[in-house]
């Protein structure tokens, strides 16, 4: 027997509410039409910025995509994703080349330095017309202390071939980024358990 069967109004209302619904949103969907790559950016103070990143990097692997990741900050760590992604052989490109937060090296130069070297690479992967979706990590943390500069970062992201797909990461998106990206999304710390003492953990922190 069908729900129409049943002769409940409040099912019937329901489904009439959703059949409306439903209508309005194959109208939405159909009234979108434009495919390019998008420049996304991922803030805010709460955790997750980087995850949420790999989460779209692995949407992409699953779908045969090349991809490169650059990581501007981690050096030092040892994580669980780079083991992982090693699965996907030379589909993916994973360069690790910070030295560490900012706090860790207290040396500017050696800081800036290292920016360099990661955006020069940041920019061969940008440019190989083989590699579809570039993840920068913690690219916003070397434009909060100016290792970088700026304009030089927004212009590449605005030259960069119609079809590619850059993924930012780091707390403080500098407002030139904001204006400049397509996607941005602020991820808000509402609880965090580093407050209850808890450290950072295998498998959830790295």
């Amino acid at each position: 027997m069908s729900e129409s069967d049943t002769n409940d109004p409040e099912a019937d209302r329901h489904r009439e509410k959703m059949e409306k619904r439903k209508a309005v949103q194959d109208a939405e969907v159909a009234g979108k039409t434009i495919e390019k790559g998008l420049l996304i950016v991922n803030t805010g103070p709460g955790k997750g910025k980087t995850t949420a990143g790999l989460g779209l990097l692995l949407r992409a692997l699953g779908h045969g995509w090349r991809v490169g990741v650059v990581q501007f900050i981690k050096g030092a760590w040892d994580t669980g994703e780079k083991h992982a992604l090693k699965a996907f052989g030379d589909q993916i490109e994973w360069h690790t080349l910070g030295e560490g937060f900012t706090w860790e090296t207290q040396d500017k130069a050696r800081d800036i330095a290292a920016a360099e070297h990661a955006w020069a690479k940041a920019e061969e992967l940008m440019a190989d017309p083989t590699i579809r979706l570039v993840l920068l990590d913690e690219l916003n943390i070397a434009l909060r202390y100016d290792y970088l500069p700026i304009d030089a970062v927004v212009a590449a992201f605005r030259a960069r071939r119609p079809d590619l797909h850059v993924i930012v990461t780091g707390r403080n998106a500098k407002p030139a980024l904001i204006e400049a990206a397509d996607l941005v999304t602020e991820m808000g710390s509402v609880k965090h358990h580093f407050a209850a003492g808890v450290k950072a953990q295998e498998g959830i922190e790295f």
